[in-house]
């Protein structure tokens, strides 16, 4: 007989997989709003749910030339499930941290897109397309963070708000769990895995446990039987690691306190452009003065007569088009924009919407003492600065990530923590800006000294 907590656990991952997701996540959206906080430990019920947008999104390669890690290309025509994988890093963008996963799906269906176009192997280590997830991406977006943590960050001692699970077996695993893989030598890649299902049978016994992660070529699911989960948990020092308070455990980085994720956006279904689309996609932030190259594809070959660009309601540019092909464009002034054809029978396409953004360092010094604090000055236009993520060269474990106040904001300066950076050596430091369109990145170096 199943007792009648477990009972009600088996319902609550039932109901949450059966219910209407929007509707769900709604309703316990309203609950974190007037608490402050998630009291109502749907937590869970929110990963397995954000998880599976991420798995389960199915697309098909429209050209030759977008590249699987380690293992050549994926193949035009045919159909695949979940995000490709590739460490992007500051590099390319992470779908659901830097864009949209309707901004991936956009520039799928774009024959000369970054996916197509840009191959990032070879330039960031352990990266392959140009937008992708990795294993700290694809679970940190399950946990409603703000930005990932890399896996070797999930557990004690480098957070709080998660425990050792005590009986590292099936028969003690809950949905929610995290499974980490340690490096197997110092300079080695580590890897995290979280619980998305379990099955009982009728005697209350765990028969089967899912398990998503980010794997070459693309996210995947494993259902294992007890058996074989409590052996893959057993392997090359692998932990099972049970988050006893989210809130805790998230520190700043929530996922509420950001424009991404934004799981709404990623749970419905897009519209695709089908008569033109951004070498990004759609939906996506640029750097100012930064190539805009639209395709005017006309795929349903309804004739497009004019391309017509604007910033707001203001036209920038109309373009007269003699056939389909790429017009690229760069823009030196900020804002919001949008592209769209104005077909032969005097009808407007759907149109392509983009931003242009500046986000700069102004002030920072080549050199710094560690344990002292020191100060990050920066500039933003159309875009907020929300964080400074600062890695170091040398120590894989020392990475930080540090969010911008409003008061910082104002100030056009950020000021990095006495004792944050502990490390001598250099630093690479990333100043993160945000719009309702996505994120972009700037990168600088610094030597910590003693």
């Amino acid at each position: 007989m199943i007792a009648r907590h477990e009972r009600l656990a088996i319902f609550v991952v039932s109901l949450a997989m059966s219910m209407n997701i929007p509707d769900l996540l709604a309703a316990d959206d309203a609950k974190m709003k007037h608490s402050g906080r998630d009291t109502s430990m749907s937590w869970q019920e929110k990963a397995v749910s954000y998880a599976r947008i991420m798995s389960r999104v199915k697309w098909t390669p429209v050209a030759e030339g977008m590249p699987i890690k380690g293992r050549g290309y994926f193949e035009k025509g045919t159909e695949y499930t979940g995000i490709p994988y590739s460490s992007v890093k500051s590099v390319g963008r992470y779908v659901g941290f830097d864009i949209f996963l309707k901004t991936f799906l956009a520039a799928v269906e774009n024959p000369v897109s970054v996916l197509y176009t840009e191959n990032l192997s070879g330039k960031v280590t352990n990266a392959a397309t140009y937008y992708g997830k990795v294993c700290s991406s694809y679970t940190s977006y399950a946990l409603q963070c703000g930005i990932w943590y890399v896996s070797r960050l999930y557990g004690p001692p480098h957070r709080d708000g998660i425990k050792l699970v005590d009986a590292q077996s099936a028969q003690a695993v809950k949905v929610g769990d995290v499974i980490f893989t340690p490096p197997a030598t110092p300079s080695g890649g580590s890897h995290v895995e979280i619980v998305t299902g379990i099955t009982r049978n009728e005697n209350g016994e765990v028969t089967h446990v899912r398990v998503e992660d980010s794997w070459p070529p693309t996210t995947r699911t494993i259902n294992r039987t007890a058996s074989n989960f409590t052996s893959h948990i057993s392997s090359k020092g692998k932990r099972l690691y049970r988050i006893t308070d989210l809130y805790t455990w998230r520190g700043d980085n929530r996922a509420e306190s950001f424009l991404f994720p934004n799981y709404e956006e990623d749970l419905n279904a897009p519209v695709i452009n089908r008569v033109l689309l951004l070498d990004r996609g759609d939906w996506v932030p640029y750097h100012k003065d930064q190539p805009v190259k639209i395709n005017v594809m006309d795929r349903d070959a309804r004739g497009v007569k004019t391309l017509v660009i604007k910033r707001g309601g203001t036209v920038v540019e109309k373009i007269g088009v003699q056939s389909p092909g790429v017009i690229e464009r760069s823009f030196s002034r900020c804002g919001d924009y949008t592209a769209h054809g104005v077909m032969n029978d005097g009808s407007l396409s759907q149109a392509c919407e983009f931003s242009v953004c500046d986000i700069e360092f102004g002030e920072l010094p080549k050199q710094v003492t560690v344990a002292e604090s020191w100060g990050i000055e920066f500039s933003a236009d159309n875009m907020n600065v929300i964080m400074v993520y600062l890695s170091s060269d040398k120590n894989s474990y020392a990475r930080h990530c540090v969010v911008v106040t409003e008061q910082d904001r104002r100030n056009g300066r950020f000021i990095v923590p006495a004792g944050l950076v502990q490390d001598t050596g250099k630093w690479q430091i990333w100043l993160i800006g945000e719009n309702r369109y996505g994120r972009l990145t700037k990168c600088r170096d610094v030597t910590a000294v003693e």
